[in-house]
């Protein structure tokens, strides 16, 4: 096992500069079979026309989606005790076990009660917390150099998850929520066995200056830009277009294509390999670390808690109402308004990794200052939502997918450079909780509050109405919002006064440019 204290957990490492680009390119798919739980929308009104739902008992199971979507502490927490291998295999487990219970309930083969879909959801969902801890925590150790890159990359992948399964439901299983269910039961467990060798613990490569590694992950990048806007074209056309069979088919192949691009490099590496990048290989050093920030507060999960919390938070509680939020200013069709906020926060996230990794290096800029940036932008984000004008709904959506996405990008390799890797996987799902704790009380309890007083007052005498039209059904919510991210803000820049001598030390003092023994690195 490479490294001292903070190895890349338990199982064989894997020698030689080839294999963590193999497992890099598995971890796209496992990344996008992680996305399971952003396609409750697809198959939600199935269950609540097969089943008999109301429209609250189905909110309830969409907490339950989220609750098992962010809920990954013990995932986390087994990442240094089980091999990666191990941990998919858990999570394929989850996913068959979880939809293919709900699969029975809609197609109505076996009558459960509304309990047991629930934990059915949750733990179908938790599937995405076993596969995105094995995929993002394996990758993070095996190129400990680009943390912000990596960081980037994988939660890109999930960001377009979204859409490859809406592209794959539009064109593959004729729109049928019965068959993507039965995708999702044994399609997850099917690519995670088939992947599952590759994404394992290698040597890391500990040369920064190593420029065939750059362009790398140039490649890569630019590939999934390439598949990001793909697919928001590919949607739109199938959204406003009746497409034939035929060009379905070819959408899909040339989907599947962009899926495949990452495999390219390993491919390229062993056709032409590279003397230089051998010899360097054969010389890493043992002893490296991956817990070089030793050095760490562990407070500091505090003030960073505290500020991730306000724009995942805020962030989240728009993504949740952005079909209601769009009605209510007159965008009727939101789908154009989830696929811009999906590819707007995928750009975010692959925006967000490079450019805080290039600052870091080359200024010694803490990460967080990124985040900070975010949150004054979504200060005026939220104030131009309050507005409630239609001319800007998009505008809106579009900053605040933006800033979403570089949020999850930053946030992911500042918590490893402050705790170290060692436990990354469980402080890493920890600030996840952010997400379920922000839907329900922003979400549920304020917005959800908000919007049926503001309906009950635009239709006096009906018993529940359901429609709220207008810029007051949300513009409360938004000022609320506006406050919570200035008061991030603050609580930002007091973070950032605090870190900035452990980011001096860490690239200035060669930690992580030339790793030293383990005795200078602790």
């Amino acid at each position: 096992m490479a490294g001292g204290g903070g190895g890349p957990g338990p199982g064989r490492v894997k020698a030689g500069s080839r294999p963590p680009w193999v497992g890099l390119a598995a971890a796209v798919w496992v990344q996008v079979a992680a996305g399971s739980a952003y396609v409750f929308p697809l198959y939600s009104h199935a269950v609540k026309e097969a089943l008999g739902y109301n429209q609250q008992a189905l909110t309830m199971l969409g907490v339950g989606n989220d609750v098992g979507e962010n809920v990954g502490l013990v995932p986390g927490l087994l990442a240094n005790r089980l091999p990666p291998w191990l941990i998919l295999v858990i999570g394929s487990a989850c996913a068959f076990f979880g939809f293919g219970t709900l699969w029975l309930a809609v197609t109505k083969t076996v009558a459960m009660p509304y309990w047991v879909l629930w934990i059915a959801l949750c733990i179908g969902t938790n599937s995405s917390a076993w596969l995105g801890t094995a995929a993002l925590v394996t990758n993070m150790r095996n190129f400990p150099l680009s943390r912000g890159t990596v960081a980037g990359l994988i939660k890109g992948y999930v960001a377009v998850s979204a859409a490859v399964y809406t592209e794959t439901f539009n064109g593959m299983l004729g729109n049928s929520p019965t068959n993507l269910l039965m995708l999702l039961a044994l399609g997850i467990p099917t690519a995670c066995i088939v992947v599952m060798y590759f994404v394992r613990p290698c040597t890391p490569s500990l040369d920064e200056d190593n420029s065939t590694e750059h362009s790398h992950f140039m490649y890569t990048q630019i590939s999934s830009v390439v598949l990001g806007i793909y697919l928001m074209v590919a949607t739109i056309l199938g959204d406003t277009l009746k497409l034939s069979q035929a060009v379905t088919y070819l959408l899909f192949g040339i989907m599947i294509l962009l899926l495949l691009a990452p495999l390219a490099i390993p491919i390229k590496m062993t056709l032409y390999p590279n003397k230089q990048t051998k010899e360097k290989a054969s010389t890493l050093a043992p002893s490296y670390s991956t817990d070089s920030l030793s050095g760490a507060d562990p407070e500091n999960s505090q003030p960073l808690l505290g500020s991730a919390s306000t724009t995942l938070a805020t962030g989240v509680t728009v993504l949740n109402n952005l079909a209601q939020i769009g009605m209510s200013v007159g965008a009727n069709d939101t789908t154009i308004l989830l696929c811009l906020f999906g590819f707007c926060n995928f750009a975010g996230r692959i925006l967000g990794g490079s450019v805080s990794e290039y600052f870091v290096r080359s200024r010694m800029l803490p990460r967080p200052f990124w985040m900070m940036c975010t949150q004054i932008i979504m200060v005026v984000t939220f104030l131009l939502f309050a507005t409630g004008l239609h001319s800007l709904i998009y505008v809106s959506t579009t900053l605040l997918g933006i800033c979403y996405g570089v949020q999850f990008a930053v946030m992911i390799p500042t918590v490893s450079e402050l705790f170290g890797l060692r436990d990354f996987g469980l402080m890493y799902n920890f600030m996840l909780l952010v997400n379920p704790l922000g839907a329900f009380f922003f979400s549920a309890l304020l917005a959800g509050y908000i919007y049926d007083k503001e309906a009950a007052r635009q239709h006096p005498g009906v018993l529940e109405p359901s429609d709220c039209y207008g810029p007051d059904c949300f513009r409360l919510t938004f000022y609320v919002c506006a406050v919570v991210c200035c008061c991030g803000t603050l609580l930002g820049v007091f973070f950032i006064s605090r870190i900035k001598p452990v980011y001096q030390m860490l690239y200035a003092s060669g930690s992580f440019r030339h790793p030293r023994s383990q005795q200078q690195l602790h």
